[in-house]
């Protein structure tokens, strides 16, 4: 079971993402050297000017606004009616996050590895109109993936990308929902106490002009989900996408994104998820290119184009027709379509294919392998032990028991960069040492299950301080980050890679304190310094940055710090704080009179950075009208992978 299947409901709306833009350039990391004006809006001399970038005081809050139920399925694949006399009452439902806790947060996972943000501490509600709580569920952090330029209308930047998060919603609590048949199919459908959930995050407004400022659009799915399947992924049928030309993400040479179907043989349907594939013209309309065929590779006994047989048309227009004014948002881009008896076994072992009227295509590869991570993020300290599980499938279906599954180091996609020092550029994904690869051509091996699950358990240690600046004794970015990329030991297997198919690790360094209780100079100044520069909104309520105020509110501080990341109220926000750091904070805060210390010595040729706060008053430069920049597409354009082109 997962969200693409016969029961599910469909919502749409609008979510927000304040994030800040501060701590996205590494630079910022270097306290010593650390400027007022990098809190300050950016400028319209931008690339001469490094600073704050287009939002500086984000909080991180991710919300969801707007959201209606759109449409329902039952498990037997009827709609729920809409008529007058037997209308359910779930279309009349909004999706909702909490209504008793602050909002979640969106966190990427390091200033070098921007393009896996999570969402931390997200309650999904469905609720009445009245705001009476019918499901909650805990939202599992999850990043996004499959990030690509799906506008063809560029607004710039980040405007233009389209992306996808699939997760699982936990600890469900239900309220009375006899009254709607779909949400006690639904109810009766979680056993294992789950629901799956996945949606589409696009249009992106980067105008603080404008009212939505900070909020795009967003349409996703919700059903069933059991606990011996992936959280993150569907087993399923995997198209895949050849890279094309231009653009700041991913421009797939066919005209259509990564995408992903599911057989359901039994019923002899096919659900076909399009909702992050199909790209986005003026008003965030789809573009028209044609019906779109699903097909299945036959060969020489083809009927349709590239030795292909059509089962079933997606039209462009019509009562039904995708480019329709409330075709996306009533559908979240999923489509079902019959196979027909005859097909079936073909459609079981061979690639399906896609392709419009336009001449749009994308398809599976010829040998229907494919494997992946579940969970594709990782934060670590040294000494854990990653259970890293990937998924490996043939049209499908789990691969045979005893495949062996090859994991690289990868850190193409990595973003290393400094913009207000282009010579002091902190290394990424060095020493390799520490997630156990001897060099970078090495491979680590596991082998699939009956299942076709895959676990590589990886011990990880100190990386030491690779990223700290020149010159510097205690300013720098905490730990390393790493790629790992799970392919099919043999190559032959392997047919188009998904640039986004890999692990992303952030792995902490080992920290001890100086002093038995840690002290302010001798431990904690530099840390708290470091989230005073880097998360400005923070100064209206409390200068992290100064001894005084930390401790004039060091019983907030208590609790904030002691809660698990999970928790929407975790401080830091950007969950980018070690265990080992974290309880050094938690024991210097427990301390009567947290101990002052002794200042540092001044570092040779460094200034040391004074605490900084951004008051109303500062002169705040004028956005750049260019267009923002800062975001994930400036990071796009710091990765190795660019750079090595």
């Amino acid at each position: 079971m997962s969200y693409l299947g016969a029961l599910r409901l469909h919502f749409a709306g609008r979510f927000q993402a304040n994030v800040s833009t501060v701590n996205n350039d590494p630079g910022h990391f270097d306290n010593a050297l650390f400027k007022p004006e990098y809190q300050q809006l950016q400028g319209v001399n931008f690339m001469a000017q490094a600073n704050g970038w287009f939002n500086p005081e984000g909080d991180a809050a991710w919300r969801l606004l707007g959201c209606t139920v759109t449409s329902a399925w039952m498990p037997s694949g009827s709609s729920v009616s809409v008529s007058v006399s037997t209308s359910d009452p779930v279309l009349a439902c909004i999706v909702a996050d909490s209504d008793g806790l602050p909002p979640a947060k969106l966190c990427d996972l390091d200033s070098e590895q921007q393009l896996v943000s999570e969402i931390w501490g997200l309650q999904v509600r469905i609720a009445d109109r009245q705001g009476n709580t019918l499901l909650c569920g805990d939202y599992d952090p999850a990043a996004f993936i499959d990030i690509w330029d799906r506008a063809t209308v560029s607004a710039g930047g980040d405007a233009d990308a389209g992306a996808m998060y699939q997760s699982v919603l936990r600890n469900l609590v239900w309220s009375d929902v006899s009254g709607s048949p779909f949400l006690t199919a639904l109810k009766a459908a979680a056993g294992d106490g789950l629901l799956s959930i996945k949606f589409n995050v696009d249009s992106f407004n980067l105008d603080y002009t404008s009212p939505d400022f900070m909020t795009g659009r967003i349409a996703g799915t919700i059903g069933p989900a059991s606990a011996d399947e992936p959280s993150h992924l569907v087993l399923g049928r995997q198209f895949m996408a050849a890279a094309g030309q231009g653009g700041n993400f991913f421009m797939p040479a066919g005209g259509i994104n990564f995408c992903v179907a599911r057989v359901d043989a039994v019923s002899r349907l096919i659900y076909l998820d399009l909702g992050n594939a199909l790209q986005t013209g003026a008003g965030d309309a789809l573009i028209d290119i044609g019906d779109i065929t699903l097909a299945v590779a036959t060969g020489s006994n083809s009927t349709g184009p590239g030795g292909s047989t059509p089962i079933g048309v997606l039209p462009a227009t019509g009562a039904d027709g995708y480019t329709g004014a409330e075709w996306y948002a009533r559908t979240a881009g999923v489509v079902v379509l019959p196979v027909s008896d005859s097909l079936l076994a073909t459609v079981q072992d061979s690639p399906l294919v896609l392709y419009s009227g336009n001449g749009s295509s994308i398809r599976e590869s010829s040998t229907g392998l494919f494997v992946r991570a579940d969970r594709f993020v990782f934060r670590a300290s040294p000494g854990d032990t990653l259970s890293i599980v990937c998924h490996a499938t043939r049209f499908g279906a789990p691969v045979p028991d005893g495949t062996v599954i090859a994991f690289g180091a990868d850190s193409s996609q990595l973003q290393p960069s400094n913009m207000i020092n282009p010579m002091d550029v902190p290394p990424v994904a060095t020493p390799l040492s520490a997630i156990g690869y001897a060099t970078a051509s090495s491979l680590l091996t596991a082998s699939t299950d009956a299942a076709g699950r895959v676990v590589l358990s990886l011990p990880v240690s100190d990386p030491g301080q690779p990223r700290w600046f020149k010159g510097g004794l205690d300013f720098g970015i905490d730990g390393q980050v790493y790629g790992i990329r799970p392919a099919f030991q043999d190559v032959a297997d392997n047919g188009l890679i998904n640039p986004w198919n890999f692990v992303s690790i952030l792995l902490w360094s080992a920290h001890q304190s100086q002093t038995e209780p840690p002290t302010w100079y001798g431990d904690l100044q530099p840390i708290f310094q470091q989230y005073a520069n880097l998360y400005p909104v923070m100064n209206r309520f409390l200068n992290l940055a100064d001894y005084d105020a930390v401790v004039a509110n060091r019983r907030l501080l208590l609790l904030a710090f002691g809660l698990n990341p999970a928790d929407p109220n975790s401080m830091p926000v950007t969950r980018d704080l070690s265990p080992a750091k974290r309880s050094a904070i938690l024991t210097w805060l427990q301390q009567p009179v947290p101990p002052l210390g002794e200042p540092p010595a001044a570092i040779s040729g460094r200034t040391a950075a004074a605490p900084v706060a951004v008051t109303a008053s500062s002169d705040v430069s004028l956005p750049d009208r260019r267009g923002p920049q800062g975001g994930k597409a400036s990071a796009m354009t710091r990765r190795l992978a660019a750079r090595s082109h």
